[in-house]
């Protein structure tokens, strides 16, 4: 393979990659809470439809990305409702927000299914994008691509060099002990999950103003699931969490380029198209197989309810 058609493979797979680390990261800095948040899929596809109307109505993409953060964000402020202040069920609050978001988006799209946005052009960075092989993938993307770099290493310093960050792993291994020691756990663990809903609605507004300017039902298409199990693939860590989100990225775009490139495989595509999904079922059943290495890093409290003894 040539470096003529390993760029843009390497670009399609940076493009890919994105929207996974953007939701990931949010879910991150929920289950360092010790908040399990499984409806990333809803939020998504709601940040995703959001976005889409604002920056329609408006012609801001900015706006809408705004918008498609809002979207997310008050998702998940109802989830930590119910499971913070109403102490539900973690897991079954999660799977209802997941199918609660994805219906409401599919609801609130219809009007749009047939529209198009006019495409936001990329931010080429001068001398950098001209380098061979890695500068059209690296220098030459959309905002947000830069700005999900950004954040990584804002969460970085955030969770490993600064005393919030520091507050919120407490709060995520022993909620009771940061309870003990003054530290606000309801209001940490509601910041964390309204981040994390913040963060999935911009992975979506990734998807519908920037990937793919347009709104499809449908379009978030199981990456929501995707960045729920890249947290356990990356053992809780923002590093491994960056790294898996574009190995799923480039098992996303090599499947579409092999069906593109004419050769002459006798395999499926449906088959094909559903690499992703294979990739990460069993890259959860080899971390699964040695529990105490799946357990090493995460989260003491993480899926546990917690109220505060006044």
């Amino acid at each position: 393979m040539d470096g003529a058609t390993l760029a843009p493979i390497l670009f399609a797979t940076v493009v890919a990659g994105t929207p996974l680390v953007l939701v990931a990261l949010g879910l991150l800095v929920n289950e360092r809470a010790g908040i399990l948040n499984l409806g990333a899929e809803g939020m998504m596809a709601v940040g995703a439809v959001a976005a889409f109307v604002a920056t329609h109505a408006s012609g801001s993409a900015a706006l809408g990305v705004g918008a498609g953060m809002l979207a997310g964000a008050a998702l998940a402020l109802l989830f930590g409702l119910l499971v913070i202040t109403l102490q539900a069920n973690q897991v079954a609050s999660g799977l209802a927000l997941a199918i609660f978001g994805v219906g409401l988006a599919a609801f609130a799209g219809k009007p749009y299914e047939s529209l198009a946005l006019p495409a936001v052009p990329p931010i080429r960075i001068p001398f950098l994008a001209d380098l061979p092989l890695i500068g059209e993938a690296f220098y030459n993307q959309q905002a947000l691509v830069y700005l999900s770099w950004a954040l990584f290493w804002c969460i970085v310093w955030f969770l490993y060099r600064s005393r919030p960050g520091l507050v919120l792993r407490a709060v995520g291994e022993s909620p009771a002990v940061a309870h003990a020691i003054g530290h606000p756990v309801q209001r940490v663990r509601y910041l964390a999950v309204v981040f994390g809903g913040a963060m999935a609605g911009l992975g979506g507004a990734f998807l519908s103003v920037f990937h793919t300017p347009m709104w499809v039902e449908g379009m978030v298409a199981g990456r929501g699931w995707i960045a729920l199990a890249l947290v356990v693939f990356a053992s809780w860590r923002p590093l491994r969490v960056l790294l898996g989100a574009y190995l799923f990225g480039g098992v996303m775009v090599t499947q579409l380029f092999i069906q593109g490139s004419g050769l002459q495989i006798d395999f499926p595509s449906q088959l094909l198209s559903s690499l992703p999904y294979w990739a990460t079922i069993v890259v959860l059943v080899a971390i699964s197989r040695n529990r105490a290495t799946a357990r090493l890093h995460a989260p003491l409290s993480l899926g546990k309810p917690y109220r505060p003894e006044r």
